[in-house]
Order: C-alpha cells, then sequence, then structure tokens
C-alpha cells in the first residue's frame, strides 16, 4: 500500500514528458513538410508589360483640325472667286500661275523683271543689314539705358515719343536723308527694329536681383565683369524675346517700304 501510495504520483508527474517529445516530433513534421512546399513552388516570373497601343485618337485631332481648317479656307476662296472671277482667280488658277512662277525662280529679264528668287535675296540682304545695325547699337544701348539711372530717365522720354511713329512715315525720311530707294529701305528697317531690342534689354537688366549685385560690389568686379558675368546671363532671355520682335518688324517693313519704292523685292514683287 505504501508502495502504491507513493509511486503512483511519481508516474503521474514522470507521464507529461511524452505529449512534449510528440509535440517536438510534430513540429518537425511540419517544418519538413513546410520546407518541401516551399521548394516546389515555381519561381516568380516578372510581369512582361503589355505593348503600349497606339493613340490614333491622338493622331486625328493632330492631323484632321488644321486639315479642316486649310478646306474651309480653300472653299471660302472658291466661292469668293466665283462672284469675282474677273478680280479674284480661283484656287486652280492660282496653283498653276505658282507653279509656273516658282518652276523658274532665277530668271532675269531686265533690271526689274527678275525671278521670285532674286526678289526675295534682295529682300533678305536688306533685312539682315538693317536689323543687323539695330542689334549692334539696340542691344548695347539697352544695356547703359538699364544700367544707369541717369541715361533710363535721360532716354525714355524719347523713346517713349519715338517708338509709336508708324513704320512708314519714316521712310520719307530715308529717302530725303540718303537720296537713294535701298538705303532708304535699310533705313526704315533699323528704327522700326531697335526699339523691340533697345527696350527689352534694359528691363531685363533693370530686372536683374539686386543680390547678385551687391555680391558683385562685395568682390569688387570690374564693370566688364559685371556685364559679362552677371547682366548678360541674366538679360539674355529678355534680350532673345527683343531680337525675336524685332524680326517680325523687320519683315513686315520691309514689304511695306519695297511697296513704295520699287526695285527688286519682295514686296515690289507683290506689288508688281
Amino acid at each position: 500500500m505504501v508502495s502504491a501510495v507513493f509511486h503512483t504520483p511519481l508516474e503521474a508527474l514522470a507521464a507529461p514528458p511524452a505529449p512534449a517529445t510528440r509535440s517536438a516530433t510534430n513540429n518537425a513534421a511540419l517544418d519538413a513538410n513546410t520546407t518541401r512546399a516551399g521548394s516546389s513552388k515555381d519561381p516568380e516570373v516578372p510581369a512582361v508589360p503589355a505593348a503600349p497601343r497606339f493613340d490614333w485618337r491622338s493622331l486625328w485631332l493632330a492631323i484632321l483640325p488644321p486639315v479642316f481648317g486649310l478646306g474651309l479656307l480653300v472653299g471660302v476662296w472658291a466661292l469668293i472667286s466665283i462672284s469675282t472671277a474677273s478680280s479674284i482667280p480661283s484656287p486652280l488658277e492660282t496653283f498653276k500661275q505658282a507653279v509656273l512662277i516658282f518652276s523658274d525662280p532665277f530668271y532675269r529679264k531686265g533690271p526689274n523683271d527678275q525671278g521670285v528668287g532674286w526678289n526675295i535675296l534682295m529682300s533678305l540682304e536688306r533685312v539682315a543689314l538693317g536689323f543687323g545695325l539695330a542689334a549692334a547699337v539696340g542691344i548695347p544701348a539697352g544695356f547703359v539705358i538699364g544700367r544707369f539711372e541717369f541715361m533710363s530717365r535721360m532716354f525714355n522720354p524719347l523713346i517713349s515719343l519715338l517708338r509709336p511713329v508708324s513704320p512708314l512715315a519714316w521712310l520719307p525720311i530715308g529717302l530725303l536723308i540718303f537720296k537713294g530707294a535701298n538705303p532708304a529701305a535699310i533705313w526704315t528697317i533699323f528704327i522700326c527694329s531697335i526699339w523691340p531690342m533697345i527696350i527689352n534689354t534694359a528691363v531685363g537688366v533693370q530686372r536683374v536681383p539686386q543680390d547678385y549685385m551687391n555680391v558683385a560690389r562685395v568682390l569688387n568686379l570690374s564693370e566688364w565683369k559685371i556685364v559679362t558675368k552677371i547682366l548678360f546671363p541674366s538679360v539674355l532671355p529678355y534680350m532673345l524675346t527683343g531680337v525675336r520682335l524685332a524680326v517680325g518688324t523687320a519683315w513686315l517693313v520691309i514689304v511695306a517700304a519695297e511697296m513704295l519704292t520699287g526695285g527688286v523685292g519682295i514686296g515690289f514683287w507683290v506689288w508688281d
């Protein structure tokens, strides 16, 4: 009896380790199964992006509106030419004459009877001379006017007075001074193209951040270095805007000037 009393608790205490052993065995089996399952999975394949589809809608939106606009212009032109056949030629007749004119653009049959190619070259020469002189004078003048307040106050009233003058009003002055049609046309291009370059360059110089100029004073930079290292890079966008406006003005002026002065040039060719 004593032995039964004392051996039963010992047996009860010794019994629990068996489930722990079974649990460890089960865990090992689960780990093995997980390892086998993981190794049996296929490796992930990177997804291949789908080929981009061609955007037909953008293509049609880029092509159709200009085509419809051109067709509308030709249609209105044709309707007007039908009602005024004696004064305005039809689009087809105009196309035939254009083919005839541009088939031989460099013929010469006299001093005032030359092909369209020679007329365009002569107009380009006048524009290049007038515009080049305007750039050579206008851009440095814009730097000076924008850099020094005294010069700005002195020239601003003159610029405000002369800039709105009609381009054709300068042509008689050129004829009076130079006594010739060619220099008068170049003078007109020069005087009309100079204002956008002066104004835009001066405005660009005046809008340079004051911090840049303060740094230049601290570093004791010369005026030449201030212009080349600070002002010119900052003013370049304004200057290019003035040049672009001046080119458009030069072409407008040369056509009108050549219509009035005659000779060889695209304006005279259109008028003739």
